[in-house]
C-alpha cells in the first residue's frame, strides 16, 4: 500500500454516512482513512451496498480494534497528530502540516475523549454562530483541505 499525503482518523464514529462522506474526502485528497472501533455502523460489503457507498472499496481504509490500538500504532508509526476538538486551544490553521501527519476526530456525540486531547494537544475550527461544533464530515473537510494546500500548493 502506498504512503498516502497524510491520515484521517474517526475514533469510534456513530453515523454511518458521515463516514462514507469521509471516506470519499479521502479519496479526493489523498489521504487514508482510520475507522477507530467501536463503530455505530457496519462495514461490511452489504452494508456498503445498502448505503449506496459504490465507491467505498477504492477508499484506503484502516480498522483500529479500539483507540489503545489505534495509539499503538500512532507511537510505533511515530506520526504527529492534530487532534480536532471543539475545546482545542489553538486554531487550526496554525498547524504546519508535514506528509504522513494524522488528523483525529472524535464521534458525533461526544468528540474526543478529554484526558486523549489534554495529552495530544487540541486543534479547533474558529466558530461565531451559537453551535458548540460542525458536523464532523465538515469539520474534516475544512482541515483536510487545509492540509492539501500546504502539502501540494499548486494545485491551488
Amino acid at each position: 500500500m502506498a504512503e498516502p499525503l497524510f491520515h484521517l482518523a474517526l475514533v469510534s464514529p456513530e453515523i454511518g454516512g458521515n463516514a462514507g462522506n469521509i471516506g470519499r474526502l479521502c479519496m479526493n485528497v489523498g489521504a487514508r482513512l482510520h475507522l477507530v472501533h467501536p463503530l455505530g455502523f457496519q462495514t461490511d460489503e452489504k452494508a456498503v451496498r445498502r448505503a449506496g457507498l459504490d465507491y467505498w472499496k477504492q477508499v484506503d481504509v484502516v480498522e483500529h480494534a479500539d483507540l489503545a490500538a489505534f495509539d499503538a500504532w500512532l507511537e510505533a508509526s511515530a506520526r504527529r497528530v492534530m487532534a480536532l476538538s471543539s475545546h482545542g486551544t489553538h486554531g487550526y490553521a496554525a498547524f504546519r502540516f508535514a506528509p504522513g501527519d494524522v488528523i483525529v476526530l472524535g464521534c458525533e456525540s461526544v468528540g474526543l475523549p478529554p484526558e486523549w486531547v489534554a495529552r495530544r494537544g487540541g486543534w479547533r475550527i474558529p466558530m461565531v454562530g451559537p453551535t458548540r461544533s460542525l458536523n464532523v464530515s465538515n469539520a474534516a473537510a475544512v482541515v483536510a483541505y487545509e492540509a492539501l494546500r500546504q502539502l501540494q500548493p499548486s494545485l491551488f
